[in-house]
């Protein structure tokens, strides 16, 4: 097998590299322009104003390093606090920050 054989096979096969990549929409994960549908459907002032001010959060928090999924994760845990009411008390651990 030549040289230009190996790079016709890897050139069919270029898509599959990028498949689990984040889909953007316009530079911004799409999971954060869901609000934008939201102002499709509702167009009222009040969903303009929560439609840019989650725009620029998640923006902000792109900046910070922090993808969608992961602030969605850290609000979560904001809001839960260190209570796993659905776990065992012989399971729980202990938060462990590193920062």
């Amino acid at each position: 097998m030549s040289q230009s054989d190996d790079t016709q096979d890897e050139r069919q096969n270029w898509h599959w590299r990028n498949s689990m990549r984040p889909i953007r929409f316009f530079n911004l994960d799409a999971r954060a322009a869901f609000p934008f549908f939201l102002l499709l459907v509702f167009f009222r002032p009040i969903t303009i104003f929560l439609a840019i001010l989650s725009t620029f959060t998640f923006v902000y928090l792109e900046k910070r390093g922090l993808t969608f999924p992961a602030a969605l994760r850290g609000l979560r845990v904001w809001v839960n606090g260190q209570n796993r009411s659905a776990w065992l008390k012989i399971r729980h651990r202990r938060f462990t920050d590193f920062g």
